[in-house]
C-alpha cells in the first residue's frame, strides 16, 4: 500500500465544490474517476478541505491510498490525460501510510480578487468580481487588521453553520493592488487582491469577510466596525457574502518534518468552507 499526496489546480466554475455530493459534479468525482481508469482501484481520495461551487483553487491538496506500481514520476502525465481540462494535477509525492492531506495541513491561505476598474477583463471574469464604484482601499486595509487574530467568527460564518465552535485563527491578512499597463496613469482602481491565512475557516467566512470590507471601501463602515462586527457573534452584523467566483484556495502547508500526530489542528467538523 502506498500513500500519496497531489497538489491539483482547478476552475470551479462547472462544479457544484471539491468534495463529493448526492448531485454529483464535483472536482473529487472527477479526480476519482481518472484515478479508476488509470489503477482500476476504486480509490477515495482526501482533501485538505472543500470549497464550495464556482469556487477555484491554485493548490488544493489531497491524498490516496493505493497499491499501484506505476513509478512515481508517471503519475502527473497519466492522471492529466484522463481529466478535464479545467483540472489539472501540478506536483504528487510519495508520504508516509498515516500522513493526511487535511489533518496534517498547518495553515491554509484563501485569495479574493476584485476587478475595481470601470470595465472588467473579459478574459479573467470567472475569477475576478466586477466593482467598478470608488473604493477606500486603505480603509478595507486597515479593516482587515483588527480580524488577524484568534476569535469567534461567528458573525462572518454562514447561518447554516453547524460547528460546536466558531473560534478559528487568522495569521495572516493583506490586502494588494494590482494595476495593469492599461490602468497606469489612469483613474483605474486596478485588481485587489485579499489574502487571509488561518488554521481553519467557517463555512463562507472568507467571502463574509470580502462582502463586509467592501462595504467599508464604499463608504458605509468604518475600518472600526469590524471589531464590533466580531464582538456581536451574529451574522446579521455583517455585510453580505461575496460572490463564489472570486475566491481561490491559494495554498495550503505542511510541516513534514514533525509527526503526523502532533500536525492535526483540524477535526472532520471544522473543514468546511473552507472552505468555501
Amino acid at each position: 500500500m502506498r500513500n500519496l499526496l497531489a497538489t491539483v489546480s482547478y476552475d470551479g466554475t462547472a462544479y457544484y465544490g471539491f468534495q463529493t455530493q448526492p448531485g454529483g459534479n464535483t472536482v473529487q468525482d472527477a479526480i476519482e474517476h481518472a484515478l479508476l481508469q488509470l489503477t482500476g482501484e476504486a480509490i477515495k481520495i482526501h482533501g485538505s478541505g472543500r470549497t464550495d461551487a464556482g469556487v477555484h483553487a491554485r493548490a488544493q491538496v489531497f491524498h490516496f491510498h493505493t497499491n499501484s506500481i506505476i513509478p512515481l514520476e508517471r503519475w502527473r502525465l497519466a492522471l492529466n490525460g484522463r481529466l478535464p481540462e479545467d483540472i489539472r494535477i501540478t506536483e504528487i509525492i510519495e508520504v508516509p501510510l498515516e500522513f493526511h492531506a487535511r489533518r496534517s495541513a498547518k495553515r491554509k491561505t484563501y485569495r479574493y480578487s476584485i476587478n475595481g476598474n470601470r470595465v472588467p477583463d473579459i478574459f479573467v471574469r470567472r475569477y475576478q468580481l466586477h466593482h467598478p464604484g470608488k473604493l477606500d482601499v486603505e480603509a478595507m486595509r486597515q479593516g482587515l487588521e483588527h480580524l488577524v487574530g484568534t476569535y469567534d467568527f461567528t458573525s462572518f460564518a454562514s447561518r447554516h453553520s453547524t460547528k460546536t465552535s466558531h473560534v478559528r485563527t487568522i495569521l495572516e491578512a493583506r490586502l494588494e493592488v494590482e494595476q495593469s499597463e492599461l490602468a497606469a496613469g489612469s483613474h483605474e482602481q486596478g485588481v485587489i487582491h485579499l489574502y487571509v491565512t488561518g488554521n481553519g475557516f467557517l463555512q463562507h467566512m472568507v467571502r463574509i469577510i470580502v462582502g463586509t470590507l467592501l462595504q467599508v471601501g464604499e463608504g458605509k463602515r468604518t475600518p472600526e466596525d469590524m471589531k464590533s462586527i466580531l464582538a456581536a457573534k451574529d451574522r446579521g452584523a455583517a455585510g453580505p457574502t461575496a460572490e463564489s467566483k472570486g475566491l481561490m484556495l491559494w495554498n495550503v502547508e505542511y510541516d513534514f518534518n514533525s509527526p503526523a500526530s502532533e500536525q492535526s489542528e483540524w477535526t472532520d467538523a471544522e473543514d468546511h468552507e473552507d472552505d468555501e
